[in-house]
């Protein structure tokens, strides 16, 4: 148990390094990517977190990831709808969305969201250490284990209904994707499976993107020459979507 305590101790601290480092990107404003890879950072905290339920300081923390989150999700949203309009040739569409963006890399950078973040990403290790010590880590393995299976059977059961809702799913696929990153050891996903997990939920995420565009569309009218082109590609987007978690399921579940 030892070895595992450690390994979750040195995750969170490279995981901490890497927010600091996409915080210091924010501030300076030196890439397109730092925000998106914040918030990649954040949620391999929170599905590293997930299995640890219960112990001291892991409800604190799971909360601070989460507020994170919920304050860079529409600023991440908005530079993705940014950067597909300048690809597709609407380039005043995109800059009004990009001066909406403007100031706001710093502002996340310095938010107190994110700084209650680090604050408790600081002393976590003691928290981990001290349970260790009191024996609040007894069958933490099994817990992991137990954690990362229900995460299995909850994705395989919305594959197997016929009238799954893509959105849980394309959630559902990122819990298992980054449970199993987060815990190798204990996880440990042969490539074909790992390939068709991404590939599935890129093909949601297509969907995604187009499903949300045309529901902004409804509010922002200068997106309205877009919304025939959205709509080819959310019905494109539902084929492809269906034939990847097809193949998934193939990959994961069948004999």
């Amino acid at each position: 148990m030892a070895q595992l305590v450690d390994r979750i101790v040195a995750n969170i601290v490279r995981l901490q390094v890497r927010l600091l480092a996409c915080q210091a990107r924010l501030q300076a404003h030196t890439d397109p990517e730092a925000l998106h890879d914040l918030r990649t950072t954040v949620r391999r905290l929170r599905s590293l977190l997930r299995p640890l339920r219960g112990l001291p300081g892991v409800v604190q923390l799971e909360m601070a990831a989460s507020q994170v989150g919920a304050l860079t999700t529409p600023l991440r949203d908005l530079e993705v709808l940014a950067a597909h309009l300048q690809q597709h040739g609407h380039a005043a569409l995109a800059e009004r969305r990009l001066e909406q963006l403007s100031g706001s890399y710093a502002a996340v950078a310095d938010s107190a969201q994110l700084a209650q973040l680090q604050m408790i990403l600081d002393v976590f290790p003691r928290f981990i250490r001290a349970a260790e010590r009191e024996g609040l880590l007894r069958g933490l393995r099994q817990r992991i284990e137990r954690v990362l299976e229900k995460q299995w059977k909850t994705l395989e059961t919305a594959l197997n209904d016929p009238g799954h809702d893509r959105h849980r799913v394309r959630l559902l696929i990122k819990r298992v994707r980054y449970g199993a990153e987060a815990y190798p050891e204990l996880d440990r996903l042969p490539a074909l499976v790992a390939a068709r997990l991404k590939a599935a939920q890129k093909a949601l995420g297509d969907w995604h993107d187009a499903w949300q565009w045309l529901l902004q569309a409804e509010q922002q009218t200068d997106l309205q020459p877009c919304v025939a082109q959205w709509r080819e590609t959310l019905a494109r987007g539902e084929k492809q979507a269906d034939r990847a978690l097809i193949k998934l399921s193939a990959a994961c579940f069948r004999s």
